[in-house]
């Protein structure tokens, strides 16, 4: 019997449909193109106020009665595929606050992904396979399946026109022995990750196959060009799973730097700020904290790179023009310190500082109320503070 006081999350599990079901998908997601549509042109309608004098937005109920008996126009799509897109048409919409929303496309260059929804009930097991609206499909790694509930998922193509099923599933949370080990993790473009302990998350997932992407751009290859994407796009995602599990299951407080990857997107450095991957990683390590009961933090990385970790002396490069400088030596103490892990040791004792906790299973302490007016210090670290 389940314990109702258990911690649990869901997980999506995405398995690879064999390519014998893509053609049944892609008329499928057709018909949802269709619904969905509907739903847009109908919702907004309602919502016009120069047409209505009791204008209303509807709600996922609401095109649900409207929509009854529509099965029978379509051949391949039923009635609870259609309740499923009018709900989650509604639940989109009232979060971009918007009348209406964009329109499905299924044809031309610019057609929309395929999407097929379905209900927990509506896709069962039959044999290896699994059997939606009287068609069978056959997936990559069936096993995973095995004695699995899943709740309400989907179809969803990619944009190399493979079809993946996305079943999301329960688990309990496993909390991990408590650690009284903290790290620092300081983000970069050379190496997407450097902790203070000295372990780093290599970049340049992107780089490595730039060439082959460019080459096959220019001969006009799209389809090869996407896969070569997407190769790129899941070497770092791999990367960063392993990474982010190997820092969760060794340390009990994780210390990250608030650099913002939205804000450098803009420069110069963009291409390399987006294969590393800084947004992913902090996800990943924000939600894998918190299932194993683990403490995550960000903190303000102001003048971490400068400060040297032994004296606080703001004596290390600065400027754009610096990044080059990977090694430096403290003017004032002497120390010679590596420019990302020094950082990371900084990021660490500037989280340290912070006595609440952010995430994980520690109760947060009463704050203390100063004595006396305080100052903040500029740098964030403690001039004597030693190195992490």
């Amino acid at each position: 019997m389940r314990d109702p006081n258990a911690v649990s999350f869901t997980r999506t599990l995405r398995l690879k449909v064999k390519c014998e079901a893509y053609p049944w998908l892609n008329a499928a997601a057709m018909e949802v193109n269709q619904v969905w549509n509907w739903a847009n042109a109908t919702s907004a309608d309602a919502a016009d106020r120069n047409k209505r004098a009791h204008a209303k937005f509807l709600s996922g109920f609401d095109l649900c009665n409207l929509s009854a008996g529509a099965t029978e126009y379509f051949e391949r799509i039923g009635a609870d595929t259609i309740q499923r897109i009018n709900c989650e048409y509604a639940i989109k919409r009232r979060a971009a606050k918007r009348s209406r929303l964009r329109w499905r496309v299924s044809r031309g260059a610019r057609r929309s992904l395929g999407w097929v929804p379905f209900k927990a009930a509506s896709i069962k097991r039959k044999g290896s396979g699994l059997r939606f609206c009287g068609k069978s499909f056959r997936v990559f790694d069936a096993d995973r399946l095995t004695d699995t509930k899943w709740c309400d998922g989907c179809f969803a193509q990619d944009a190399c026109g493979d079809w993946w099923l996305c079943l999301p599933v329960a688990y309990a949370a496993q909390f991990l022995p408590a650690s009284d080990r903290a790290v620092g993790v300081d983000l970069g473009c050379k190496d997407a990750a450097v902790t203070s302990d000295g372990d780093r998350l290599t970049s340049g997932h992107y780089r490595s196959l730039e060439p082959q992407i460019a080459q096959a751009q220019r001969r006009g290859h799209k389809r090869q060009a996407k896969r070569l994407h997407r190769k790129a796009a899941n070497r770092r995602q791999d990367a960063q799973h392993q990474f982010s599990r190997m820092l969760v299951n060794q340390y009990q407080k994780i210390v990250v730097g608030d650099v913002s990857s939205l804000k450098l997107a803009k420069t110069r450095m963009a291409k390399s700020v987006l294969d590393a991957g800084w947004g992913a990683l902090k996800n990943q390590l924000a939600y894998k904290s918190e299932h194993a009961g683990r403490q995550f933090q960000v903190v303000n990385e102001n003048y971490t790179t400068r400060a040297c970790g032994n004296c606080g002396a703001l004596s290390g490069p600065k400027g754009v023009g610096q990044l080059v400088v990977r090694r430096w030596e403290c003017v004032d103490c002497g120390a010679v310190h590596d420019r990302d892990v020094n950082a990371a040791r900084n990021i660490l004792t500037a989280g340290l500082r912070c006595r609440a906790s952010v995430r994980g299973n520690e109760c947060s302490p009463p704050s203390a109320r100063r004595a006396g007016p305080h100052r903040p210090r500029a740098t964030g670290i403690s001039a004597k503070a030693g190195a992490a």
